[in-house]
């Protein structure tokens, strides 16, 4: 029954009380705190009761919001380890040179971000000096994602340790003439050092937990003991505003991923202003991470702040800094105390005691400076906790001032992020505050110096030596080339073959090839299938009970389908990655085994399979930081085209996404036509990527799109250069009949599923008009117009070569008409490299809800379309009569 003198209602109505008398007590006991001692004492002892409870083990659902104050109290944090005074220096150093580097980028109009690293040199100094294990060691070493912003800071760190010169500094964004740096973290620009593109925002933290969870399932699953890597988010409190952010943090909790550690510097700026003006940005954030199942360590104030709080007798200082939006605390990091004492202090009579207790340079130093995340011994008790953290992947929300040590003109200010240099002046306070050896003989207004102490000076051999025994240097990306064997012939000749009777769809031919392959003895294990839901659409439900689906529980349940011959099957050493309805969290997946091969030496095949219109229009900007991250493996764009997917319409319909990818040059495009060219497209993918040669091993993967429309698959052409057309891009697949020499002549040049329709244009076109057609399978029109492009260059060198695709075509009778179930433009990449007339037909416009049929003649690329079409094509020529294109579109309706 629920409580009488309790007027709003609780789920706990409906379990039974078996003494409301105790419980009224309880309640009454509350209520006369609340009454006698105010309401923060009451709030109080109901905090340190439920903490009491959840620590003695009873199950009581946990607070997700704790005050205002640090996780770690001073009086718990571990003894430092390392030389403070000797850290603070080599500090003082980077932040320096960080700077420096950029101002004088500043010449040349380039730009650079000064105030991201500012905030947050000692949360990467930490880490650096005790915390992140090289590559060098055992293992894999540590995964950092380092914040893009703050690449000023690692640069100039790689340049106190002899990595960079100072003529390595000054081409900061200058990469043209080559031993530039680029302006963020990127791996194909700068190889050797840059492991993680991290600058558009969002990325880093997605793929920092896949990154993590991928590492649990190469030890899983046998591959590579990864049980002593530990992965570093880098993040802005702002960054995590982003949908990307936060996307996967509930994967991370439910897998209790505590090899993983996030670091949000909140110094409550983006790129703008505050991050959250009116709220606070580190509570909120407090509240996601807790209910997403994370540690959350809260390091905010300076011990500066440990005298303050212990003379809060009352509980006012920490109510009302709980209670001040965050732009607000910014204000007052920029106002002198007077304003500080009448803002802040005056808000109740118990601040206005307490504040007659602070002089207004204690205040000053309160509210201007003295933050955890500037203080080395809060970071790493911070850290520390984070490693030890068992159950659970760790946050921790580090406040800093966004800028500091650059001077009153950066600290705090809403426009430091668009702020490039500093003046001669703000130098000189800096090189005052930070006491650095520096006379202001070598200080030009014009061109301050990079300074360094010297290779032998005791901050390099520090430095140095922490690192030897953390590993070696950290960032670094190492490659330990691995060549994986050659797979067997009798997979991809089953396709060559054809499928005789039996109509299968491409999608399907592809799927039974991974499935052999995945059998091979040396490299059946490195496939890692990944699909986001929905693997029963591509025909994959074959691989759920020989491959598993990975789980880092197995599987704690009788599934449902049990006693079918195809159930669903989840193991903790289960082999693909099904990821639930999250393109974007796949593609994450996908790019941690794609570059496995680097990370931990391990080259893994991952094949990422999904619905065609959900892969490059949905993640555009992951697949572009997978080409940056150097990523290999194969990408599958299924029930492909714009007319295929029948019933779903103008979202499920794609006919663009070849033209997406083309903008991407890392990508190695195909719309394969039949179950042999996919065959001959992967055999030459594994050989590309990870064949036994591994100075030919290259840098990209590829996307291949197929289809679900079932059709007999013919067995291979005989002949010379087939499989050469297959991967070129272009092949002649079926002649025209002989025909005399007056017949009228086309080339038909089709992709995918069209070429169906230009084969029965063929036939419709010889039996009926007297016009004969050869047709053409045009697997990579992208290819074909990269080959030609690549011909354009060579010639402005004076070589001369000619396309590909023009000497295909060379001599070929009558016009070329382009056919594809995409929109025009993917064709029309080649048009300029053929000689003879082009045009084409495509599904330009939005897809529709219909049949096959239906929407194939809405766009006009049926068969029918495509006969009246090329006999437009041969009118204008004057090879047919024009009356001859009026009877046949009046003959097939289309008129």
């Amino acid at each position: 029954m629920p409580d009488p003198v309790r007027p709003y209602p609780s789920e706990l109505d409906q379990l039974p009380d078996r003494d409301p008398q105790e419980t009224g007590e309880w309640r009454e006991s509350l209520d006369a705190v609340a009454a006698h001692a105010g309401d923060e004492r009451a709030a109080y002892l109901v905090r340190r009761t439920v903490e009491h409870a959840q620590h003695s083990g009873l199950a009581v659902p946990a607070l997700l919001e704790t005050e205002y104050v640090n996780t770690i109290p001073t009086s718990a944090e571990p003894a430092f380890p390392g030389d403070e005074a000797m850290e603070s220096r080599i500090t003082a150093w980077n932040r320096w040179n960080a700077a420096a580097m950029v101002t004088r980028g500043s010449r040349y109009g380039l730009g650079g971000h000064i105030a991201t690293f500012a905030s947050a040199a000692w949360l990467y100094e930490t880490g650096f000096q005790h915390f992140f294990r090289g590559k060098e060691g055992d293992g894999s070493g540590d995964q950092l994602y380092v914040q893009g912003h703050a690449s000023p800071g690692v640069y100039a760190r790689a340049f106190l340790d002899g990595r960079l010169t100072e003529a390595h500094l000054d081409r900061f964004r200058q990469e043209a003439g080559g031993d530039g740096l680029p302006s963020y973290p990127h791996p194909r620009r700068l190889p050797w050092l840059w492991e993680f593109p991290t600058v558009s925002m969002g990325l880093g933290p997605i793929s920092a937990i896949y990154q993590a969870r991928f590492n649990r399932y190469l030890t899983h699953r046998g591959i590579k003991d990864t049980s002593a890597s530990h992965v570093w988010a880098f993040l802005g409190d702002g960054e995590m505003d982003e949908p990307e952010s936060t996307a996967a943090l509930a994967l991370a909790g439910r897998e209790q991923l505590d090899n993983l550690t996030f670091v949000i510097n909140c110094n409550l700026q983006r790129l703008d202003g505050p991050v959250r003006a009116n709220f606070k940005i580190v509570q909120e954030l407090e509240t996601q991470f807790r209910a997403a199942g994370w540690n959350v360590i809260k390091s905010l104030w300076g011990s500066a702040w440990d005298e303050v709080f212990a003379l809060d007798t009352t509980g006012a200082l920490t109510r009302r800094l709980r209670e001040v939006p965050d732009a607000q605390f910014q204000t007052y990091a920029t106002r002198d105390a007077a304003y500080i004492r009448e803002h802040f202090f005056g808000a109740s009579p118990a601040l206005v005691e307490l504040g007659k207790l602070l002089s207004d340079d204690k205040i000053t130093e309160l509210f201007k400076t003295s933050r955890a995340g500037h203080e080395p011994r809060k970071v790493y008790a911070a850290y520390k906790a984070a490693v030890e953290h068992k159950g659970a992947p760790t946050v921790i929300l580090a406040q800093t001032v966004k800028g500091w040590t650059l001077g009153p003109g950066f600290e705090s200010r809403n426009a430091n992020h668009q702020m490039k240099k500093l003046t001669g002046k703000e130098f000189r306070a800096m090189r005052d505050l930070l006491e650095l050896p520096i006379p202001d003989s070598k200080l030009d207004d014009e061109l301050v110096p990079y300074v360094h102490p010297g290779p032998d000076s005791p901050e390099v051999r520090y430095l140095q030596e922490r690192r030897a025994a953390l590993g070696g240097p950290a960032p670094a990306r190492k490659v330990h080339p691995v060549g994986l064997p050659s797979p067997a012939e009798k997979p991809f000749d089953v396709l060559k073959k054809g499928s005789g009777s039996q109509e299968i769809a491409t999608t399907m031919a592809f799927v039974r090839l991974v499935k052999d392959l995945m059998r091979e003895k040396e490299t059946g294990k490195r496939w890692v299938p990944i699909v986001p839901d929905e693997a029963r659409t591509f025909g994959m439900e074959s691989l759920f009970p020989s491959a598993g689906i990975y789980s880092p529980l197995g599987q704690n349940y009788d599934p449902v389908d049990r006693d079918q011959l195809l159930y669903y099957k989840e193991a903790k050493d289960g082999q693909i990655l099904n990821e639930g309805i999250t393109e974007a969290g796949s593609l994450a997946d996908f790019t941690a085994a794609a570059t496995s091969y680097a990370t931990h030496g391990e080259p893994m095949i991952p094949f990422y399979i999904f619905y065609s219109m959900f892969g490059f229009q949905r993640t555009a900007d992951q697949f572009w930081a997978l080409a940056d991250q150097l990523g290999r493996g194969f990408v599958i764009g299924a029930t492909a085209g714009r007319t295929t997917m029948t019933g779903e319409g103008l979202q499920h319909a794609d006919g663009h996404s070849h033209l997406l990818a083309s903008t991407n040059p890392a990508v190695i495009s195909y719309d394969p036509a039949f179950a042999y060219e996919v065959g001959v497209i992967v055999k030459e993918g594994l050989r590309r990527m990870y064949g036994p040669d591994t100075a030919a091993q290259e840098n990209i993967f590829y996307y291949l799109t197929v289809y679900n429309e079932t059709k007999v698959q013919p067995p291979m052409p005989e002949g010379e250069g087939v499989e050469e057309g297959i991967l070129k891009g272009l092949y002649r697949f079926k002649e025209a009949e002989a025909a005399s020499a007056d017949t009228p002549r086309i080339q038909l040049l089709s992709s995918g599923t069209a070429i169906h329709w230009v084969l029965e244009a063929q036939r419709i076109l010889a039996e009926e008009w007297g016009v004969a057609a050869d047709v053409w399978s045009a697997p990579s029109w992208t290819e074909l117009r990269r080959e030609a492009m690549e011909c354009d260059a060579a010639a402005l060198r004076g070589e001369e070569r000619v396309p590909y695709v023009t000497r295909a075509l060379e001599g070929a009778p009558g016009p070329v008409l382009a056919v594809s179930d995409w929109m025009r433009a993917v064709p029309d990449q080649i048009s300029q490299w053929v000689e003879q007339d082009w045009a084409s037909l495509g599904t330009d416009g939005f897809g529709l809800s219909d049949t096959r049929e239906a929407a194939r003649r809405y766009f006009g690329v049926d068969a029918e379309s495509v006969v009246v079409a090329a006999l437009s094509r041969l009118a204008r020529r004057g090879e047919v009569k024009a009356e001859d294109v009026r009877r046949a579109a009046e003959k097939y309706g289309l008129a």
